[in-house]
C-alpha cells in the first residue's frame, strides 16, 4: 500500500515547485492571499445528461418502492379530494330529503367524510414512512458513491480540487438533495395531483366553471417559468457561494499553524469576510426571487378565484348553477390555489437540489487520469534471495497540467535490489520521479518498467503491494497504533505487527504508551512525536514488505536523535529491497550503493557516495557544504 502524506497545491508539481506550500490532505495552508478564482475552480464540467442520469441510478433500485409511495399518495389524494363532491351532495340532494324526514341521506354524507378523513390520514401516514425509506436510502447511496469515487480518482486531481469541496459535496449539496426529497417533492406531486383531480372534477360538476379554472392557469404556468428560469442562476450561483466559505474555512483550520506563525489572522479574516458576505448576497437574491413569484401567483390567484366566484354565484342567482355545485366548487378552488405557495416553496427546494446535484454529478462524472489497465499483466515472481525488483525508466518525458516540462527524456535503470539516493536543488524533478515510480501520475511520454512490465499495465493493487511511498510527513490516522502499522497488510497477526516494530526499533515507545499497540494516536497522530510517527510509517513499510521502496525526505522534518533512530530503522527496511531515498540530508545518503544528483529534471552525476565525494563535482561541493554546518 502506498502511504502519501505530503502533496502539492492545485495543479502544481509539489516540492519541485518552491513557490509552493501545502498541507497533508491537499488543501493548502490556508495562508493565500486571493480569492479571484475560488468560484471558478468550484465548477466541474458536468456531461450532457449526467445529472438525470445520476438520478435514474439511484431510483433504479428502488423502483417498486417509488411505484408504492406514488400509489399510496394517489389514493389518500382521491380521498381528500373526494370532500367538496360530498358537500356538495348534501347540499343538493342530502339536505332536502331531510326536511322530507329521510335522514338516510345525510347519515351516508357524513359517514362516508369520516371514512374519507381517516382513509386520508391512515393513507399519508403509510406514504411518509415509505417516502422517507426511499429518501435516506437514495441520501446513503449517494453519499457511498461520492466517497467512494473520491478516493477511487488519481492524486492529480485531489491537488487541483480541495478536501474543502468534496466536503461541501457531501455535505451542503446531499442535504439541499434531502430537503427536495423530505419535502419538496411531496408537495410537487401532491400539487400535480391536486391540479389533475380538481381539473376533472370541475369539468365534471360544469364545464364552463371547469374551463374558467383551467383558463387562469395560464398566467401562473408563464410566472412559475420566469422564475425557474431566474432561479437557475441564482441557484447556482449561491450553491457556489456556500461552497467558496466552507473551502476558506477548512483550509485555513488545516493550515493555522502557518496562519498563526505569519500572522495572516486579520488577512484571513478579511477574505473569509469577502465570502461571507457574497454568500450573504446569494442567499438574498435566493429570497428575493422567491418573493417576487409568491407575490405574483397570489395576485394572479386571488383575482382569478374572486372572478370565477363572482361568475358562479350570478349563475346560480339565474338558476343556471346549483347552490352545492358553487360550494364545491369554491371548496376546489381554495384547494387549487392554495398549493401555489408550497409550490413556490418546491421550486426553491428544486433549483437549489438542481444545482447540487448538478454539481455532484460533475464530481462522479470525473475519470482517474490513472486508470486501471484494460488487459492487466502480473508481475514475474521473486526470487527469494533477491526481493527487490529491477526498475526501468524508459524515455519518460512529465509535465504538470499547469507548468512547464519537469522531466525532459529521461532515461535511468534500478537494478533490482539496490538504493540509490537522489540530490539535487528545490525543482530538480526529485519528488515527480517519486511520484511517476509511485504511479500517482503517468508519463506524458515514455515508460516505466517494474520488473520488465509497464506500470500502466499493473492492476493498481498489485502495483501498491509491490510499491510503498513513506514520505515527510508520515501520516498517521486516527485509530490505534497497531491499526495504522497493519495498514500496510490489514490481514496481519498481532504477533507479526509487533515484529515489524521490534525489527524496526520502535516497539519499546510502543509498549510505553497508556494502552501499548492499543492507543488511539487521535487525528494525523498526534499523540505521538514526529520520530515516533515516522518509525510507525517505517513499520508499516516493513509490514508490507514491498519489493520496491521509495522514501521521500523521510527524515528532513526531525531533529538529530530522531533522525539517527529513523536511518537505524531505514537499514532495516532498505534491507535487500530496491530503494529510491530522495533526500537534502546528506546523512540520508550515506548508506546508499549509488546517487544520483538532478538538475532541472535531469541526471547530472551519477556514482557510489565516496566517488562522488572524491570528485570535483556538484555532489562533493554538496558534501564539503554539509560537513562545514556540522562543525
Amino acid at each position: 500500500m502506498t502511504t502519501a502524506s505530503t502533496t502539492s497545491a492545485p495543479g502544481t508539481p509539489g516540492d519541485d515547485d518552491p513557490d509552493v506550500t501545502a498541507t497533508a490532505d491537499g488543501t493548502g495552508t490556508g495562508t493565500g492571499t486571493g480569492t479571484g478564482d475560488i468560484f471558478d475552480r468550484d465548477v466541474l464540467p458536468t456531461p450532457p445528461g449526467a445529472t438525470s442520469a445520476l438520478l435514474r441510478s439511484l431510483l433504479a433500485p428502488m423502483k417498486a418502492r417509488v411505484v408504492l409511495t406514488t400509489t399510496l399518495l394517489l389514493l389518500q389524494q382521491a380521498a381528500v379530494q373526494a370532500g367538496p363532491l360530498l358537500v356538495a351532495y348534501a347540499i343538493d340532494s342530502a339536505v332536502p330529503a331531510l326536511r322530507r324526514d329521510d335522514h338516510g341521506p345525510l347519515i351516508a354524507v357524513a359517514v362516508a367524510y369520516l371514512l374519507c378523513a381517516l382513509a386520508s390520514g391512515g393513507l399519508q401516514y403509510l406514504f411518509f414512512r415509505a417516502a422517507g425509506r426511499v429518501s435516506q436510502d437514495v441520501l446513503l447511496d449517494l453519499r457511498g458513491r461520492i466517497f467512494r469515487h473520491a478516493q477511487a480518482l488519481s492524486v492529480d486531481f485531489h491537488e487541483r480540487y480541495t478536501s474543502g469541496r468534496l466536503i461541501s459535496r457531501s455535505t451542503t449539496d446531499v442535504e439541499s438533495l434531502r430537503e427536495l426529497l423530505d419535502e419538496g417533492l411531496q408537495e410537487l406531486v401532491t400539487v400535480i395531483l391536486s391540479f389533475v383531480y380538481i381539473s376533472v372534477l370541475l369539468l365534471w360538476l360544469d364545464l364552463g366553471l371547469g374551463a374558467a379554472a383551467l383558463a387562469s392557469f395560464v398566467p401562473l404556468h408563464l410566472l412559475v417559468r420566469n422564475y425557474r428560469r431566474r432561479a437557475d442562476r441564482v441557484y447556482r450561483l449561491r450553491s457556489t457561494a456556500i461552497a467558496a466559505v466552507i473551502v476558506k474555512f477548512v483550509e485555513t483550520m488545516n493550515g493555522i499553524r502557518p496562519v498563526r506563525a505569519f500572522r495572516r489572522e486579520a488577512a484571513n479574516d478579511a477574505e473569509f469576510g469577502v465570502l461571507n458576505h457574497r454568500h450573504e448576497r446569494r442567499n438574498g437574491d435566493a429570497t428575493l426571487e422567491m418573493a417576487r413569484y409568491v407575490v405574483g401567483s397570489r395576485l394572479v390567484a386571488n383575482t382569478a378565484v374572486a372572478a370565477i366566484v363572482l361568475w358562479s354565484a350570478y349563475r346560480v342567482a339565474d338558476g343556471a348553477l346549483a347552490l352545492g355545485v358553487l360550494a364545491a366548487a369554491v371548496l376546489y378552488l381554495r384547494r387549487l390555489y392554495d398549493p401555489i405557495d408550497r409550490l413556490g416553496m418546491f421550486l426553491n427546494s428544486y433549483q437549489s437540489a438542481a444545482a447540487s446535484l448538478e454539481k455532484i454529478a460533475g464530481l462522479l462524472a470525473q475519470t482517474p487520469s490513472v486508470p486501471e489497465p484494460a488487459a492487466p499483466r502480473r508481475l514475474p515472481a521473486l526470487e527469494s534471495a533477491h526481493p527487490g525488483r529491477e526498475v526501468v525508466f524508459d524515455g519518460v518525458r512529465f509535465a504538470y497540467r499547469t507548468g512547464g516540462e519537469v522531466l525532459p527524456r529521461f532515461d535511468l535503470t534500478l537494478p533490482a535490489g539496490q538504493t540509490v539516493a537522489v540530490v539535487g536543488t528545490t525543482g530538480a524533478g526529485k519528488s515527480t520521479l517519486a511520484k511517476l515510480l509511485a504511479r500517482f501520475y503517468d508519463p506524458s511520454d515514455g515508460r516505466i518498467l517494474l520488473s520488465g512490465v509497464d506500470l500502466r499495465d499493473l492492476p493498481v493493487r498489485e502495483l501498491r503491494r509491490g510499491v510503498v511511498m513513506v514520505t515527510q510527513e508520515a501520516f498517521l490516522f486516527s485509530g490505534t497504533v497497531a491499526d495504522n502499522i497493519a495498514i500496510g497488510r490489514p490481514e496481519a497477526t498481532r504477533e507479526e505487527i509487533v515484529a515489524a516494530a521490534r525489527a524496526i526499533g520502535a516497539h519499546e515507545f510502543i509498549a510505553a504508551l497508556p494502552d501499548g499497540y492499543d492507543t488511539d494516536v487521535r487525528k494525523r497522530g498526534g499523540r505521538i512525536s514526529a520520530g515516533q510517527r515516522q518509525l510507525v510509517a517505517f513499520a508499516r513499510a516493513l509490514l508490507a514488505d514491498p519489493a520496491v521502496l521509495i522514501l521521500d525526505e523521510a527524515t528532513s522534518s526531525l531533529d538529530i536523535p530522531g533522525e539517527r533512530a529513523v536511518q537505524r530503522a531505514m537499514l532495516t527496511v532498505l534491507k535487500g529491497r530496491t530503494a529510491v531515498v530522495i533526500a537534502h540530508r546528506l546523512s540520508t545518503v550515506e548508506t546508499a550503493d549509488r546517487v544520483l544528483v538532478m538538475e532541472h529534471g535531469r541526471i547530472v552525476e551519477d556514482g557510489t557516495p565516496a566517488g562522488l565525494v572524491a570528485g570535483a563535482g556538484r555532489f562533493a561541493d554538496l558534501h564539503r557544504a554539509w560537513q562545514d554546518s556540522l562543525t
